[in-house]
């Protein structure tokens, strides 16, 4: 039995936010506040912070302007304050360059640390402190775990991060999400003609099927960006998306249909001033057992696994998914 003084070592919380980079940031501010829903929490400097109805905290996504559609962060909050520090010390032991970031580097947001993933190159920048501020009472809620109104098409939350990553880094990347940051594979595939290799896996710290998922990436190259996903509340939410969309202006990827992995009901359609894919996702179930076996998805059952029913989601050369957006590199 563990004593009441054990220390667990540092522990990631959540996938907590997104630094999405944009060409037209007011074109991409249409899309997340006035579609979407979005709220704009703080705006400077050709950057805005935006939260779903449902996150307390200042925000899960990020859009910058400039000049390349690329996504400069991902941001994974940690359990306690003093993770941060801990997690970099366990991140130069193992050679690894950090980069410390202050206080405010984004608004609302305490000290973090930055870091590419191993294998993958992708930016992570682990953090604790986050401020939560009210809403402006003209769209505050009288529900008290609501920080606003629900408006557009009623984004509550972020809800994962999709990866990709060249047929040669994905396992690296894929075992040091597990062995370095924690994250615990719920279900996976492989590449079908090359058996010991990845194609792809779900991977989640809380009770969702993932919290970040990383596969192979049609390009063959590490730091690709498949997608982000917000989550709504329900399936009907995901049929008015579709049928509004249908009227806009707006690239329409793939859906509404539903995921055999992970169960939930899905819209991919894409950010009109960045052309990032942006997935909104509403169901799926939760995984409580401690002693959870991944779940493995092989042909033919794995088509089930990726469109249970549905628009039928491409796939490039060798299985492996379409990617649509580069990641920065390590210094931000």
């Amino acid at each position: 039995m563990a004593q009441p003084d054990h220390d667990p070592g540092p522990q990631i919380a959540h996938a907590g936010s997104i630094d999405l980079g944009t060409p037209d940031l007011e074109r991409s501010l249409w899309f997340f506040r006035d579609l979407l829903g979005m709220e704009v929490v703080a705006q400077a400097d050709g950057v805005a912070y935006l939260r779903g109805y449902q996150e307390l905290v200042h925000h899960s996504l990020v859009l910058t302007q400039q000049e390349e559609a690329r996504v400069n962060s991902y941001g994974f909050r940690v359990k306690r304050k003093q993770d941060v520090e801990l997690f970099q010390k366990q991140l130069e032991n193992q050679g690894l360059k950090t980069v410390e970031l202050a206080a405010g580097h984004e608004i609302g947001r305490g000290e973090a640390v930055r870091f590419l993933v191993p294998g993958s190159e992708h930016p992570f920048e682990l953090y604790y402190d986050i401020e939560k501020p009210l809403a402006d009472e003209s769209i505050r809620s009288k529900i008290l775990s609501n920080s606003s109104r629900r408006r557009g098409l009623g984004v509550r939350r972020l809800d994962h991060i999709n990866l990709q990553t060249s047929a040669a880094t994905v396992n690296q990347a894929e075992g040091w999400l597990q062995t370095g940051l924690g994250f615990k594979r719920r279900e996976f595939a492989r590449l079908p003609q090359a058996p010991d290799i990845i194609l792809a896996s779900w991977l989640s710290v809380t009770p969702q099927v993932h919290d970040v998922a990383i596969g192979v990436a049609a390009e063959d190259q590490p730091g690709q960006f498949h997608h982000v996903a917000f989550n709504v509340e329900n399936f009907h939410d995901i049929l008015t998306a579709a049928d509004q969309i249908r009227d806009l202006d707006i690239a329409y990827g793939h859906g509404p249909g539903k995921h055999g992995i992970g169960q939930a009901m899905y819209l991919y359609i894409h950010d009109p001033g960045s052309g990032h894919r942006i997935e909104l996702y509403s169901g799926g179930y939760l995984i409580f057992d401690p002693a959870w076996e991944a779940l493995e998805w092989k042909l033919p059952e794995l088509a089930y696994g990726q469109t249970w029913y549905g628009d039928v989601l491409d796939v490039g050369p060798g299985g492996a998914f379409l990617s649509t957006s580069p990641s920065a590199g390590l210094i931000p």
